[in-house]
Parts: C-alpha cells; sequence; structure tokens
C-alpha cells in the first residue's frame, strides 16, 4: 500500500486512529482515544503518516505526539553553567510508534527524523525548546533510539534520552 507524502495533524473524522495497531496497546490507545482530545485541550500534537485510500477513513502507518515540558540544568548529560539553575523548556517526544504493517521498513527512523524535524521547526518559529527528551518505553525501543546514535541518557535512568537542538539542526 502506497503512503502519504507527508504527516499531517491527527485528525479523527479522516483518519482511522482507532484502527491502529503497532502490537504495543498503550500507543494504539493513546492514539485512539486520546491524541485528538489531548490535542483540542493544547496539551499534545499528534501528527500520522497514513496509507492511501481511495474511500473511507485512511489507515495510519505511523505516528508521533509532540508535548512540551521542562527539565533542571542537574539533568542535562552536559552540564552547562550558562544555563539556569530552575526549569528550562524542552520538547517533549511523548509516542512513536509505526504499525505492525509496516515495522521492518525503516518507517521508524523516517517517523523519528520527522518528529526531531517538527521539534526544530516549531522552535525556529517561537517556541523554546533546548532540546527533545523522551522516556522509552521499553528495552527494544531503547535499541531503536540508540542505534539511531544522537540520543544520551538525560539523568541516571537509562531510557530517559535527551538530545540537543543544536543536534537536530543538522537533521533539518
Amino acid at each position: 500500500m502506497a503512503l502519504a507524502a507527508e504527516f499531517v495533524l491527527a485528525d479523527a473524522a479522516l483518519h482511522d486512529l482507532k484502527g491502529f495497531d503497532c502490537g504495543k496497546v498503550s500507543l494504539n490507545d493513546y492514539l485512539g482515544r486520546f491524541a485528538v482530545r489531548n490535542s483540542s485541550l493544547g496539551l499534545s500534537r499528534t501528527w500520522v503518516l497514513t496509507e492511501q485510500i481511495k474511500h473511507g477513513k485512511q489507515p495510519i502507518a505511523a505516528y508521533f505526539t509532540l508535548a512540551s515540558s521542562t527539565v533542571v540544568r542537574n539533568e542535562l548529560p552536559k552540564q552547562n553553567k550558562s544555563i539556569p539553575a530552575y526549569p528550562v523548556p524542552v520538547v517533549l517526544l511523548a509516542r512513536l510508534a509505526v504499525s505492525v504493517n509496516f515495522q521492518g521498513q525503516q518507517l521508524g527512523a523516517k517517523t523519528l527524523v520527522q518528529a526531531l524535524r517538527t521539534a526544530f521547526e516549531l522552535t525556529e518559529r517561537g517556541l523554546p525548546a533546548l532540546g527533545v527528551v523522551l522516556d522509552v518505553l521499553d528495552d527494544a525501543a531503547l535499541r531503536f533510539y540508540q542505534h539511531m546514535g544522537m540520543f544520551m541518557p538525560l539523568t541516571d535512568q537509562p531510557k530517559r534520552l535527551f538530545v540537543p537542538m543544536g543536534t537536530i539542526r543538522q537533521l533539518a
């Protein structure tokens, strides 16, 4: 099945959000039950990549969700004394998932790069952020992010990762 040319904001009227299956119940439930609601509340935004079909709601091949968050200086991998000790803004990569129908086809990497580019574009348009933070769901996801080679542990918790906006700038 052919995929759409770009990621777009999730829309329950156009996209089959409830039919998405990535093999992880929590990620499926989020897209089907909370993504659009959280967007309308101003809590986060979810972008989807759809399969192209002629009729009906478009199936989702992959999605990612971004939100605003903060971190404090002593949580950052490299202690930068010019950063204030109070919480500073970051973009939270809250969710990222690929449909079981498209796993193993490099769509996860494409989705991650698009999520990071979107975070960078938001900062370029005025949303201040020092970098992107994410909380890894499981060991398989941790291996995926480690394989990408740009993430570093944010704290002493190996499943809380960070990538500075300067690194992301090189992708854009």
